[in-house]
């Protein structure tokens, strides 16, 4: 991994670069901030500076035996430790077992989630941990001698899923390690991680992506207009895990925001619940709506009802005229310049609990056709105050 590969973070390269030309690298770095900023990027670019054999000014030289190796994440003086799922019947493991698909899974997407990584090894809903036995691991690995490199590396991933007994063996090596040894931490949530841990690590906080890095990067990687790069980098606000999941759903949110158009038109249409019992184009139209979206399966009705509280929220605020805060495309503005007057102090929150209470509804696997058609009945009542 290089620097060159990472998206924005300059100052925190250059911090990095600095420590291992003026050869004061800390033997235990706890690298910290919130998912999809490049922690684990960095890290590994880090890593791969330090063991290079022929560095630049500016980064790794990416051609010598040890970037080679680095770019397979196969160094044997790099190690990994990172949070497992047992596999049912399995007395014990340790991330050795996983570690063929754990650099697969980085060479694949080097930004990508804790969440993410337990459902590719252990399938949804299921969490992993940093198993006790690990330290044992560890310490064997960090007690040999190095192979290749001045340096051996130890990335532990996600921390603050170590196991208390795990974590209290490592003490005494992360105070005292073996000579040129650095650990690097890298953690999603600090606060997690035991205090004595945190009180041998020296701290680094990454900060968000750098929003103009952001938009070049989704510039460079897929094919859209600048102004829509420039609205998902701020939605991301930094995450470019956020931002990617956004770039990838534009179609399904054009969708949701087709179904969003009509059924708020056709609930305004409707002056009263006499219309209702006529068998005119309203009726046939919401019924037609409240069968068309039971058909698309529970994940994305729920992903509506999200679009449709954000586009909400995003008229309420449009309506004091404040373009910073608001966060829409130009086809979603372009409704909302004549729909955003009839969201308002009467019936925004009214809305937004109605849409929180079906988006449960869907969850607890109530008939979807009956959640949609009750839910454009509440909002034909609510568009009228």
């Amino acid at each position: 991994m290089l620097f060159a590969n990472i998206i924005g973070q300059d100052e925190i390269k250059q911090r990095f670069i600095r420590s291992v030309q003026e050869q004061r690298i800390p033997h235990a770095q706890l690298i910290c901030g919130v998912e999809g900023i490049g922690k684990l990027p960095l890290a590994l670019a880090y890593a791969q500076y330090i063991c290079c054999e022929h560095r630049t000014e500016t980064d790794s030289c990416g051609v010598c035996p040890s970037c080679v190796k680095f770019s397979k994440l196969a160094h044997p003086d790099l190690h990994f430790v990172f949070p497992v799922i047992k596999p049912s019947g399995k007395s014990s493991v340790v991330c050795d077992d996983f570690l063929p698909d754990f650099r697969s899974y980085i060479l694949q997407n080097p930004y990508f989630s804790v969440n993410s990584w337990f459902e590719q090894i252990g399938g949804s809903g299921k969490q992993g941990m940093i198993y006790s036995n690990e330290s044992e691991e560890i310490i064997r690995k960090l007690s040999l001698k190095t192979y290749e490199s001045e340096y051996k590396i130890m990335v532990i991933w996600q921390p603050e899923k170590m196991h208390n007994t795990c974590a209290n063996k490592l003490l005494k090596i992360l105070e005292e390690p073996p000579a040129k040894t650095v650990f690097l931490l890298v953690s999603d949530a600090p606060d997690e991680i035991i205090t004595t841990i945190l009180s041998r690590a020296q701290r680094l906080n990454i900060p968000p992506i750098e929003s103009k890095c952001m938009v070049d990067k989704l510039l460079e990687q897929y094919n859209m207009p600048a102004p829509e790069a420039e609205l998902i980098a701020r939605l991301a606000n930094g995450n470019y895990i956020k931002a990617t999941q956004t770039a990838e759903q534009r179609e399904e949110n054009k969708q949701y925001f087709d179904n969003f158009v009509l059924l708020m038109r056709t609930a305004w249409g409707i002056k009263n619940f006499k219309d209702l019992t006529k068998k005119g184009d309203s009726l046939i139209t919401l019924r037609k709506f409240s069968e068309d979206m039971a058909k698309i399966g529970r994940e994305n009705q729920k992903s509506f009802f999200v679009y449709v509280q954000r586009m909400l929220r995003e008229n309420f605020i449009y309506n004091f005229h404040e373009q910073d805060l608001n966060y829409m495309a130009s086809y979603e503005q372009d409704f909302s310049t004549k729909f955003s007057p009839f969201i308002n102090e009467g019936n925004v929150i009214g809305m937004m609990e109605e849409l929180a209470l079906a988006e449960r509804h869907i969850e607890q696997n109530v008939q979807a056709k009956i959640v949609f058609y009750d839910l454009a009945l509440k909002i034909i009542m609510l568009l009228k105050n």
